[in-house]
């Protein structure tokens, strides 16, 4: 289930790409599909990592990438250890939601970030995941827990104070919102529901198969129902330093 629309992005070949937080590699794998890049997944979960490896390997294996390489790093969003200004892209999807200090991680993710290029956030959009929380406690507690639920104009509003400008956003995954709701109404931890296990098939098949007509549904209602909130910026460039230097002359001895 891709979240991102990469197709709204300028990426060239040779650019350097983080997927941070990128659990068992959907993004890392997408993203290492465009031509020549080098793209890099990281995670604080090591099952997560080695999903995302073995999924990488595949795409290896069948040719399913643009010809560049990809690498894995255990890594916390909050202390990312990358050097400032390292990336052409970092896509955050679904991770600050989690994370309980996470004006850290914004500014973590926005200082590997050179200037001038983008970074795409996603996060649960508010009202479909307020009625998850409605319907269900445990579900706060599942998928590692959502410690907060942001709204659209603040979550920019905060972004934009790291040095990043907003220029666009979608909404991402309508058909998926009444599958959590009924998850949540059941209980999220159940598996014998009969309902979302039916549920739950026929997304995977969407995402295996990719009809048109799920898609088409999809598109149509996630303006009203889409699950994911996905906002794109770009890193400001740098302000020049002000101060006046001192100076002195050096007379001939």
């Amino acid at each position: 289930m891709i979240t991102v629309d990469f197709s709204r992005l300028t990426i060239r070949p040779g650019d350097r790409i983080l997927d941070i937080g990128c659990g068992s590699g959907r993004h890392t794998a997408a993203a290492y599909g465009l031509e020549g890049v080098r793209v890099t997944g990281a995670d604080l979960n090591l099952n997560d990592l080695r999903e995302a490896r073995e999924r990488l390997t595949l795409h290896d294996q069948w040719g399913a990438h643009g010809g560049g390489v990809w690498n894995l790093a255990v890594a916390d969003v909050t202390r990312l250890p990358f050097p400032d200004a390292g990336f052409d892209l970092v896509v955050c999807s679904e991770v600050l939601e989690h994370i309980p200090d996470d004006g850290v991680a914004m500014a973590e993710i926005v200082r590997v970030l050179k200037p001038g290029r983008p970074l795409v956030v996603s996060v649960p959009r508010f009202l479909p995941e307020r009625i998850c929380w409605a319907l269900s406690d445990d579900y706060v507690n599942a998928n590692q827990g959502h410690v907060r639920i942001y709204r659209e104009a603040e979550l920019i509003d905060r972004l934009g104070r790291t040095g990043i400008r907003f220029i666009g956003r979608h909404w991402a995954h309508s058909i998926h919102t009444p599958y959590w709701w009924l998850k949540c109404l059941v209980g999220p931890t159940r598996t014998d529901a009969v309902a979302v296990n039916l549920y739950h098939r026929l997304l995977t098949w969407d995402i295996l198969q990719k009809p048109w007509i799920t898609g088409f549904i999809d598109r149509l209602l996630n303006p009203v129902l889409g699950k994911s909130l996905v906002l794109y910026f770009e890193k400001k460039p740098a302000e020049p330093k002000t101060g006046t230097a001192s100076s002195c002359s050096a007379r001939p001895g």
